[in-house]
């Protein structure tokens, strides 16, 4: 396990993470230290753990408005999706009608042109 220097609040603290994810985790707690830095400018000292509580209340607010929007995403694009097999099961049918349709159509034709050739054989034969 790699370890990571983190400060948050002017405080260094010492962190374990997997290999490569050093950077990711220095830039999470930077992204939070941003959080405790705003909260301390608008309340001031109201002690550590206050603040960061209210710190992470304020990051799980957050993450559950994401959590929401992307609810209502991935909802919107099963709709999509929903609407898309409608619409492609509509265009199958809509195919095989077609096909149904020319097929008569070839067997109506296939049918007249052995009527006419059947007729026109007698005359030449005349």
């Amino acid at each position: 396990m790699a370890q990571v220097t983190v400060t948050i609040d002017g405080k260094a603290y010492r962190m374990a993470c997997e290999e490569g994810q050093e950077s990711h985790l220095t830039e999470l707690a930077s992204q939070f230290d941003r959080y405790v830095g705003h909260l301390k400018g608008q309340f001031g000292e109201i002690g550590d753990l206050r603040i960061t509580v209210m710190a992470g209340i304020m990051v799980m607010d957050e993450m559950a408005e994401i959590n929401r929007r992307l609810a209502a995403a991935e909802a919107e694009l099963a709709g999509f999706r929903d609407g898309r097999d409608t619409v492609l099961s509509g265009v199958h049918h809509r195919e095989e009608a077609m096909v149904h349709a020319i097929t008569e159509l070839a067997e109506r034709l296939n049918g007249i042109t052995r009527k006419l050739t059947q007729r026109q054989a007698p005359q030449t034969q005349a």
